[in-house]
């Protein structure tokens, strides 16, 4: 069996945590095993007690002391990964663990290193949503694609799955939205096996409790940079 070390942050998400982590545990695929582990992110709302509350639904719970954002969850949960690969998973409902299937088929097939989740790649749907942030994205991903001599699509979606001893997770240092950029870069370092497969995407807005802005696509550019030389 490969061991998937599904990882999952979440801050102030009592609308939706429990949904997801049923979704989670829903996915059954061949040779596969999920290790799903939660980070709660000093959640100020019912999240820490749904989560005790609905245990079953997960294998190991961590919980940050004060509020250190999704890169600082991300960090904790990456240090306590056991599996083969880690996958990454937001705790709202924008992207569907029924991905899973596809997102896994290169590892089936290919063996690949890395597996990134596109929702620009012939999506099965895609929600119409901001188009400063699609702009956003299509230049981080032109920028990325030139510094690194990749084909990717769409480098920001949450579903990025990767080879967990591709690097060191002690080795991140990057706290803010810019962490993506950094785990990308650094597993294409030594991975040689990459694919893109399309995902489909359920975006929410900022009523429905979205937290990156289109400015955050600095940090993400510099990170980029950063992490490439």
């Amino acid at each position: 069996m490969t061991k998937i070390s599904v990882i999952i942050p979440a801050y102030n998400e009592e609308a939706t945590i429990v949904e997801i982590l049923q979704a989670v545990a829903a996915q059954s695929i061949d040779g596969f095993d999920f290790e799903v582990i939660v980070i709660d992110d000093a959640s100020s709302d019912s999240t820490p007690k749904l989560l005790v509350e609905n245990s079953d639904l997960y294998d190991r719970l961590l919980t940050l002391p004060q509020n250190g954002g999704k890169g600082a969850a991300v960090k904790l949960g990456l240090a306590h990964a056991s599996g083969d690969y880690c996958l990454f998973q937001d705790a709202d409902l924008e992207y569907s663990p029924e991905d899973y299937g596809q997102l896994l088929l290169p590892i089936i097939e290919f063996s690949a290193d890395v597996v990134m989740g596109s929702r620009f790649s012939a999506p099965p749907y895609t929600r119409v949503h901001y188009f400063w942030h699609k702009i956003g994205n299509r230049l981080i991903t032109l920028v990325f694609n030139i510094l690194n001599n990749t084909t990717f699509t769409d480098i920001y979606s949450c579903y990025l799955i990767y080879r967990r001893d591709l690097f060191d997770a002690k080795e991140l240092v990057t706290d803010g939205w810019g962490q993506h950029a950094e785990v990308l870069s650094r597993a294409l370092k030594k991975a040689q096996i990459i694919y893109e497969v399309p995902i489909g995407y359920r975006g929410r807005g900022y009523g429905e409790g979205k937290k990156i802005k289109a400015t955050d696509t600095f940090a993400v550019l510099w990170a980029i940079f950063r992490f490439r030389f």
